[in-house]
C-alpha cells in the first residue's frame, strides 16, 4: 500500500487495526498519549503533524473524545485527507459539522479484529473513490471480513458485529460450565466449548446452508440433541436472544441522537 496511514488511539482496536494491516505498507504514523511500543508505528508528538503526515486517518478513540480530537484535526491540513471512524454513536454529520466536506467512512468494527477473525459494517460515502475504498479494503480485510451498508443500519448492525462477541463468550461460559459441573476440567471445557462455536460458526459460512438447516442435520430422531433443543425453546433461548439485540440498536440510536 503506497497511502501512509495515520492511527488516533493504540489503544484494543487500534493496535488490532495496526496489527493486521502492519505488513501491508510501509510507513504507519500514530498518536496516543500512551504509547504501545509493541506496535510497528511511528508516533507523533501531536495530532496535527500526524494528520499532516498521513493520507488515511483511522480515529480509533472514545465517544466522549471526539469533541476535543476533531478540534485538534482542525489546527493541520485535513482538507485532503481520508478519514476513517470507528466510534460507536459517532455520525457522519456530526463529523462534517466540524471539518467541513471531507472524504469520510464510518466503520463499525468488532473485537476479533485482535485474531485476524474480525467483521467489519463499512458505510463509506457515496462518492469515495476507488483508489480510496481500495484503502479501506485493505485495512478491514487483513483483519476479517466486511460488508457494506448505508450508515442509517449501523446502529442495527452493531447490535450484532460489535456487541454480540459478548454474547457469544457468554454462551461458551455457560457451555463449559456446564461440563464443569458434569466433571470435566476448566481448560477441556473451555476448549471444548469454544473450538465447538468456531467450526459450527466456519460451517456455515462455507456451505451456504440455512442455520436450521445445519440444526437439523444435528438433531437426530429420539436422540440427546433435539431434547437439548426443545429445553432451550422452553427457556426462551431465541427470543432472549432477539431481545438482547433490540436492546442494544435501541441504546445505539439512543447514543446517536445525543
Amino acid at each position: 500500500m503506497s497511502k501512509i496511514l495515520g492511527f488516533i488511539g493504540t489503544g484494543n482496536m487500534g493496535s488490532a487495526i495496526i496489527g493486521g494491516v502492519a505488513d501491508k505498507t510501509d510507513v504507519i504514523n500514530a498518536y496516543d498519549i500512551k504509547k504501545n511500543e509493541n506496535l510497528k508505528v511511528h508516533y507523533k508528538e501531536s495530532i496535527k503533524s500526524l494528520v499532516n503526515d498521513s493520507d488515511v486517518v483511522v480515529f480509533c478513540v472514545k465517544p466522549n473524545m471526539f469533541e476535543t480530537v476533531l478540534n485538534e484535526v482542525k489546527t493541520a491540513d485535513y482538507k485532503d485527507k481520508l478519514f476513517i471512524s470507528i466510534a460507536a454513536g459517532i455520525t457522519k454529520d456530526f463529523i462534517k459539522q466540524r471539518l467541513g466536506n471531507v472524504k469520510l467512512v464510518r466503520v463499525m468494527p468488532n473485537l476479533p479484529l485482535c485474531v485476524g477473525e474480525g467483521m467489519s459494517v463499512v458505510s463509506p460515502d457515496e462518492n469515495l473513490s476507488d483508489d480510496d475504498f481500495a484503502s479501506v479494503k485493505l485495512i478491514f480485510e487483513s483483519s476479517g471480513k466486511m460488508c457494506v451498508m448505508s450508515e442509517d443500519y449501523i446502529n442495527k448492525a452493531i447490535a450484532v458485529n460489535g456487541s454480540g462477541p459478548a454474547y457469544v463468550f457468554m454462551f461458551i461460559e455457560a457451555m463449559a460450565d456446564a461440563l464443569v459441573k458434569n466433571g470435566v476440567d476448566r481448560k477441556n471445557s473451555y476448549t471444548l466449548a469454544a473450538q465447538t462455536v468456531l467450526g459450527s460458526a466456519k460451517m456455515l459460512l462455507e456451505t451456504n446452508l440455512h442455520p436450521g438447516v445445519l440444526k437439523d442435520m444435528v438433531c437426530s430422531p429420539a436422540g440427546t440433541t433435539i431434547d437439548a433443543v426443545i429445553d432451550l425453546e422452553k427457556n426462551g433461548f431465541r427470543h432472549s436472544v432477539m431481545s438482547a439485540v433490540q436492546k442494544c440498536t435501541e441504546k445505539a440510536i439512543e447514543m446517536s441522537k445525543k
